[in-house]
């Protein structure tokens, strides 16, 4: 269950951060406020992803997500500049954040009293 809350707190960042770009320094009240939400409610789940998964991984996956989502909105929807290195980048790091799903975050094994 901790990765789907990590997946939704991502998807809400990409939300957020989009928000922020919107909301011209704070001034429009209509996009703050559901901007504001977006970021509490990705924090929360972040934070209960934090009850299993170990920090390292799960903040590095919350802010890839986020950033994926937000490069691949800007580019695809918003007229963000699109070139071949930068969509490299931009699956490489999706690739990444597969990778660190795929890793076991198993503990060393205490009982031998040595490392794995």
């Amino acid at each position: 269950m901790a990765w789907v809350y990590l997946v939704i707190g991502g998807i809400l960042e990409v939300g957020w951060a989009l928000g922020l770009d919107y909301s011209d320094g704070f001034t429009k009240i209509e996009v703050v406020i559901p901007t504001v939400i977006l970021f509490i409610l990705s924090f929360f789940c972040f934070a209960k992803t934090l009850k299993t998964l170990p920090v390292s991984t799960a903040y590095a996956v919350f802010t890839g997500l986020g950033a994926f989502g937000t490069a691949l909105i800007g580019m695809a929807l918003l007229g963000d500049p699109v070139s071949l290195p930068k969509v490299i980048i931009v699956v490489l790091l999706i690739t990444c954040i597969i990778g660190l799903k795929l890793v076991k975050d198993e503990p060393p094994d205490t009982r031998t009293g040595g490392e794995i």
